[in-house]
Formats: C-alpha cells, structure tokens, sequence
C-alpha cells in the first residue's frame, strides 16, 4: 500500500512538472481529447502565460525531461532518435539531450575520483581540469594527463545517480505490471520484461568498470583494422564511478561541415559503415549509442568511437536471421522474410506466410523505391515490426536496440554525407558474409565443429557410463516398483519383444561390469 503511495505521488509530480512547462501534447498527439488534456492542465496548475510557453514544443520538453531528473533524460535520447515516432522537429529539438547538459561542479567530480580511487588527484594524474568538456545524463567527461604527461579522457558519475534512477525505474516496474493488468493484449510487447531490460542496462551503464570492459572488448575486435579505432583502458585510475582512457585528437562528427574540403567525407561514411557491419555480423557486439557527438574522425580519416555505456550482443543464430531478412529486403524477396519470421519464432507458424510477405512488400516497396540517398532500412525495420503487430509477433528487444542503432548511425551517416546510403556500402559485405558463413562450406564447417564438440565430449560419457555400471555391479540394480508396474504395463502394451530387448541391454551391461 505504501509503495503504491509512493508511486502515485511520484506521478502527480512529473505530472505537475510536465504541465508547468506546457508539455503535456504528448496526450493529444496520442488521441486524449483536448477538453481532457484541458482539465489535467488546470487539475495541475498549469500556468496561462509563461516564456516557456513562447518555445517550440521541443524545447519545452527538453526543458521539462532535464528538469525530472536522468531517467527522464534518457527517455527523451530514446525518443530523439525516433523521429518515426515524434516527428523530425520535436526529434531534433531533443538531441540537445544527448551530450549538452549541465555539468556538475568540479569539485565533485574530483572527490568521486578519490573516494573510487583511494588517492587524491595530485597523485593520480598529472593534471586535471575541473570544467567539464561534455556532460550526459549520467556522467561527465574532463580532460586530464596521466603522471607521464601523456593527455587521457576521465569519465565521473554523477553524486546520487542511482538513488535518482532507482526511484523512477521503480516506478516505471510498478507501471508496466499494471498495464499488463489492465491491457492483456498489451502483454504481447511485454512491458515489464522491457522495463527490467532497461534496469539491467542502467545498471550495467553506472559501473564503468562495465563500461571499460565493454571499450576494452571493441578495441581488441578491431585491434588490426586502419579505419576505425576505439581509445585503450587506463585501468589503473578506472573503478565504478570513474573510468579513464586514451585521449583521442579528432574532431566530433557532429562538428564537421558538410561544405568542408578538410575530410573525405565520402571515405569516412564509408568506414564508419563498414566498422558498424563488422559489429553487427562478425563480432555480434556493436555499440549501441552511435550519435554524431560519440563519433570523432582524425586528420587521417580513421573514425573514433567513445561512450560505450550502451552496447548490444546478437547471438550467431539471430545474425543469421537478420543477415537474410536484410537480403531480403535489397532483393525484393519478401517470401523469404516472411519465412524468416516464422522460422525464427517471431511470427507464430500459424500465421500465413503469404500474408506476412505481402506485408513486408508493403512497407518496403515505397521506401525502397526512394532515391538512393533516401533509403533507411532503420524506418523500414521499425515499420516492419509495427505491421507485425497484426501476425502477432512479440517484442524482440535485441532487434528494438538494433534498429534504434541502425537509425542513429544512419543520422550521423547523413550528416556527414547526404547524398550517400551507408546500407548500400555495406550490402556486398552482407552478402559476403551469408557466403561464408551460410554456404555449402560454412555447414560443411559447421557439421565439423558439432562432430568434434561430441567427440570431446565422449570420455566424459564413457566415465559417467562407468560410474553408473559400478554403481549396479555394488549395490545392484534397484527398480522402483510403481516404475516397473507403470513399465511393465507400457511394455505389454507394445508387444513383449521390448521387454526382451531391455533385458538383453541390462545384461549386457552386467557382463561388460564383470569382465
């Protein structure tokens, strides 16, 4: 009862939030009627006139979200890369979310270090600037030099980011398990197992020993390639609230201009490309917050990456899957996706897979009838699992993070180079790839592998197959009798020839025992 208070307060005061700041058109956008949303705005008190009022409504609500706290900042990050959904202007307006938020005090940021770090900062680095050079919803980034002199990137929690986020996940859990009450055909999208995934993810994000790791991970997987680098782990002056790594020389994405002769553009759209390929379907781990300000690009053109908080793992089998849905969709051979769904699981086998193809053909015929530089397979996913509502397909969160990813990387593509798809660059190593590792030789391989997977196995079956036989040779071999009624009666109803055999089977055994 208490938690149900709580909860309910909770809401009154984003609700109050939300209303001060005249944000709440999200309710008529999703079909409230105005005289509803009216009444909410003066339950709320929510003021006549204000300067708030006088900005664009995506302003209004960056303001709104920033002023709730970093849950609430990291739903508008989710919600500016989704313009499918909230439109290209209010999704522009929320990017200012993504790295350009208050910074804390320096102060701060150098007692988290020590308290982490069990030294003060005079001994841990060799210098360390207290202004903050980016600031996100759950840390800030300063600029420092190790004791060597050599330039390196700090990254600080926030003071009381888990206490803030606990209590609006919290209330988030306690949401989802009451729509799924009240919408039982809500469940399909699985609400509370979304929320708890979204848990585990900022859990994960606040230890950036996590994040390390994760850095740490990416940079070995592209250890030999030229085109794309990833900065080394100082693990030494990393723990849970403080990370520290290589500083990198390059200039943001976000701040190169698409008129400049500085960068070949064309080049680096083509590595970055290339790089987010060889994350999805080589290593099946691929950074999952590719925003023009994480991305950076040196004087050589080798593009940079940074922020690895939110990463995403697609196993073998469902790279698999997407490598042919992809396929299928640059080939126009919808039977094939529609198989795809349905031999994954996706889509229920009772539904009709003419159907689901004529679907498919539906949605990707007009966007894949753009011109060239127009064309997002992002979009094109996100209405394909929209339309899958209708064949009953549930949610798959590794796809939903993908295709959240896919539309990001192909923002930052287009704002570097307009007039160029990244998906077509990347369709000949698709295709590649099914050859190698969906051909004739890559199930040879794979027929390989098992055998050898099961012949390693066999001593360990012969040993346990030992154990059981010593077990019967010493203490006999002991039947239950319900067992043996219920086996007995079974095997009379086969025929008599079974019961022969598993006699003979048992003997057997016996004889090799003694021998």
């Amino acid at each position: 009862m208490f938690a149900v208070l709580r909860h309910f307060r909770r809401i009154i005061t984003v609700s109050r939030i939300l209303a001060r700041h005249d944000t709440l058109f999200p309710l008529e956008r999703a079909g409230v009627p105005g005289a509803v949303v009216s009444l909410l705005r003066i339950i709320l008190l929510a003021p006549r006139k204000s300067e708030v009022q006088k900005m664009r409504p995506g302003k209004r609500l960056t303001i709104a979200l920033t002023a709730l706290g970093p849950a609430y900042v990291k739903l508008g990050q989710a919600l500016s890369v989704r313009p499918d959904l909230v439109g290209d202007t209010l999704a522009d307006d929320l990017t200012s979310l993504q790295d350009d938020l208050p910074a804390f005090s320096g102060a701060d940021a150098r007692a988290a270090i020590e308290a982490e770090l069990n030294g003060t900062v005079d001994e841990l680095f060799g210098s360390f600037d207290d202004t903050a050079i980016a600031a996100a919803s759950i840390a800030q980034v300063h600029k420092a030099t190790n004791p060597e002199g050599h330039p390196i990137a700090v990254k600080v929690l926030r003071p009381g980011i888990e206490a803030a986020f606990a209590r609006d996940l919290d209330v988030a859990l306690w949401g989802a398990g009451q729509l799924e009450k009240l919408r039982p055909d809500m469940c399909r999208l699985r609400p509370v197992e979304a929320v708890r995934t979204i848990i585990r993810s900022v859990e994960i994000e606040m230890d950036l020993r996590f994040e390390a790791a994760a850095a740490d991970e990416l940079r070995q997987n592209f250890e030999d390639d030229p085109t794309f680098s990833v900065p080394a782990v100082d693990w030494q002056r990393t723990g849970r609230r403080g990370m520290t790594t290589a500083w990198i020389d390059a200039t943001p994405m976000n701040e190169i201009d698409a008129d400049s002769d500085k960068f070949n553009r064309e080049n680096i759209v083509a590595s970055f490309a290339r790089a987010f390929f060889l994350q999805v379907f080589r290593d099946g781990f691929f950074h999952a917050d590719l925003h023009p300000g994480n991305i950076f690009v040196d004087a050589g053109g080798v593009v940079h990456a940074v922020d690895f908080g939110i990463m995403g793992r697609l196993d073998r089998q469902t790279r698999q899957y997407l490598a042919e849905m992809l396929h299928g969709f640059l080939t126009g051979n919808y039977k094939r996706v529609a198989d795809i769904h349905i031999q994954a699981g996706y889509v229920p086998a009772d539904q009709s897979a003419d159907e689901f193809a004529q679907a498919a053909r539906s949605i990707a015929e007009p966007i894949l009838g753009l011109p060239l530089s127009e064309i997002s397979l992002a979009r094109l996913l996100a209405q394909l699992f929209a339309i899958a509502e209708k064949f009953e397909m549930r949610a798959q969160p590794q796809l939903l993070l993908l295709q959240k990813t896919m539309l990001v990387a192909e923002g930052s593509g287009r704002h570097l180079y307009p007039d160029i798809n990244m998906w077509e660059l990347a369709r000949p190593l698709i295709e590649e790839w099914m050859m190698e590792n969906m051909g004739p030789e890559a199930r040879m391989r794979e027929a390989t592998e098992a055998l050898l997977d099961r012949l390693e196995r066999l001593p360990q079956l012969i040993a346990d197959m030992e154990g059981s036989i010593s077990a019967i040779t010493r203490d006999g071999l002991r039947v239950n009798p319900a067992s043996l009624e219920s086996l007995t009666g079974a095997q009379a109803r086969r025929g008599t020839w079974r019961i022969w055999a598993v006699a003979a089977a048992t003997g057997a055994l016996v004889l090799v025992a003694l021998d």
